[in-house]
């Protein structure tokens, strides 16, 4: 499968340095970023029309980050030449037959002169490895370990996701502290939560061919991959690009900072021990991470074989990834305790989850609609929604599709449901930076939410005497608590965490040490929601529109 982007090695060596000194210049605060108002600087001496320009930037920040990297700059220009030539910008138009490497750079008018201009008034600074800009560090790494954090300034951001960083650190990171919203729910983010590539999580129970998914995308094995009938896969692996094919096991790759899974070490080492991360280059890898997991077993005994907490892992990986596929086998349409745990771990992150009945060839196509009718109304059993989930029906594997069962129908209907599937696939990139601003509300909402009832609980105490009965009381009709913060609050019921698990985590604390609720902190969340997250969105749209 592939990401529809332009690779680099499209434009000639000659090109891509001209290029570079292009970007070089356009790029005014020296960041490896060409915001929006560098472009408009920048591609206004194309002298090509505005609704063009606004489509050059439309294509080339496909995944609406607000900026352009080398890489799309490139593409830009490429556009911008084919646009001079007289082609109408599209979408596909640099996938097309364009000889892209011989394409010569667009007409920019007087940027020779300010570029000579520029070599006279100073002698640049040579940041270039083979032809290529050195990528800088973002300066927004550093906000999660400098003390002076708070103060970051609007011009420091220069993306989507460097304005959420900072809105984080600024307005939501002091209240999730405040009321212990990291011991309750979900870890405090660091850097690399904001800049993990897009990921995609594969569950079904075993043999339902969750490790020959990922090497049918890959096209190839990938490291510490093994495939069988059996239960083969035994360990959460975390497949995603790395400068050579290696295996990094959990410990490792939980304490490095440049990875988005110092979250996993609150589950122990018995966990981490299951845990590994297998690298390799690979184009795909470059725009998606795949988490290929365990397979869920059914009954009690097997449960409680496993040394860690499988359906809180699954859990944390959930509210992390972008796509989440359930791989059912034709042969294995029951859902297990197990199984029925996980997906109900998944509530919240509906909009996420996919259904794929694979090794579909395997059977006719009559007994495949009646496979189709079992598995959704297994699945009816277990999701509690009145919407129909979608499932894609197919046989993800390399070996071509088995027409003897299936049929010449049978192959027409796989080939279409790939199709979609891939598709499904291939938006994820696109759709990353949306997905994480969606993310980032839904965690402030539910920030906000257990501010308020961790402060009732507090208020709730009395000053002196009887201080462990009371609090035993609340902890026993937390239920009831729920619905008096909802009632005072207006809030809305299905926002709120589920209360046998909230009640186990309250166990471990006395509510007299509990924070009294601030406004000023759930002010400053809701000023967030309410207006620094659109004027970022504002900021950030295509600056052409």
């Amino acid at each position: 499968m592939e990401i529809s982007s332009v690779p680099i090695s499209s434009c000639s060596k000659e090109h891509q340095k001209i290029y570079l000194e292009w970007f070089k210049f356009a790029d005014s605060d020296n960041d490896g970023r060409i915001t929006g108002s560098d472009a408009i600087k920048f591609f206004g001496m194309s002298n090509l029309s505005r609704q063009d320009l606004k489509q050059v930037w439309a294509i080339t920040d496909s995944k609406r980050q607000g900026f352009l990297g080398f890489t799309e700059f490139i593409a830009a220009m490429q556009l911008v030449s084919l646009a001079q030539a007289g082609h109408e910008i599209t979408n596909d138009l640099l996938t097309s037959n364009a000889d892209l490497e011989n394409l010569k750079p667009p007409v920019m008018e007087g940027l020779d002169v300010l570029l000579a201009k520029k070599k006279r008034s100073n002698k640049t600074n040579e940041n270039e490895v083979n032809g290529t800009p050195v990528v800088q560090q973002s300066p927004s790494a550093l906000w999660f370990s400098s003390k002076s954090a708070k103060k970051v300034p609007l011009s420091a951001v220069t993306s989507i996701v460097d304005g959420l960083k900072r809105l984080y650190i600024q307005k939501l990171k002091p209240l999730e502290v405040t009321y212990r919203f990291n011991d309750f729910v979900s870890p405090l983010l660091t850097n690399s939560d904001f800049d993990a590539k897009p990921m995609v999580m594969l569950l079904g129970q075993y043999s339902t061919g969750k490790t020959t998914f990922i090497k049918h995308l890959l096209k190839t094995s990938y490291p510490g991959a093994h495939i069988g009938p059996e239960p083969t896969t035994d360990r959460f692996v975390v497949v995603m690009s790395g400068p050579d094919e290696r295996s990094v096991p959990g410990n490792t790759i939980a304490v490095q900072a440049d990875m988005p899974f110092s979250g996993l070490t609150s589950f122990g080492t018995s966990f981490l021990s299951k845990f590994e991360c297998s690298q390799m280059p690979h184009s795909l890898l470059e725009h998606i991470t795949f988490v290929d997991t365990p397979g869920v077993l059914s009954g009690e005994k097997q449960r409680t074989q496993r040394a860690y907490d499988f359906t809180g892992v699954t859990s944390w990986f959930a509210s992390k990834c972008d796509l989440i596929l359930l791989l059912f086998d034709p042969h294995k349409l029951d859902v297990s305790d197990e199984f029925k745990r996980v997906i109900s771990s998944l509530r919240g992150h509906d909009d996420k989850i996919r259904v794929v009945l694979n090794k579909a060839d395997q059977i006719d196509t009559q007994q495949l609609m009646r496979v189709y009718g079992a598995l959704m109304w297994s699945l009816g059993k277990v999701l509690n929604t009145p919407e129909v989930m979608r499932v894609y029906i197919g046989s993800f594997n390399e070996k071509p599709v088995n027409e003897a069962a299936s049929g010449p129908i049978g192959k027409e209907l796989f080939e279409r449901e790939q199709e979609d599937l891939l598709s499904d696939l291939k938006d994820i990139p696109k759709k990353s930076c949306d997905r994480r601003i969606n993310e980032f509300v839904k965690r402030a909402r539910a920030a906000k939410i257990h501010a308020y009832i961790i402060s009732h609980l507090r208020k709730e105490m009395p000053a002196l005497i009887g201080k462990a009965k009371t609090q035993k009381r609340l902890t026993d009709n937390l239920e009831d608590e729920f619905k008096k913060v909802q009632r005072e609050f207006h809030l809305p019921p299905g926002d709120f965490p589920n209360v046998e698990q909230f009640r186990e985590t309250l166990s471990g604390y006395s509510f007299d040490n509990f924070e009294k609720l601030k406004p000023s902190m759930i002010k400053a969340v809701d000023d967030m929601l309410g207006y620094d997250i659109p004027e970022l969105l504002k900021n950030f749209r295509n600056p052409y529109d």
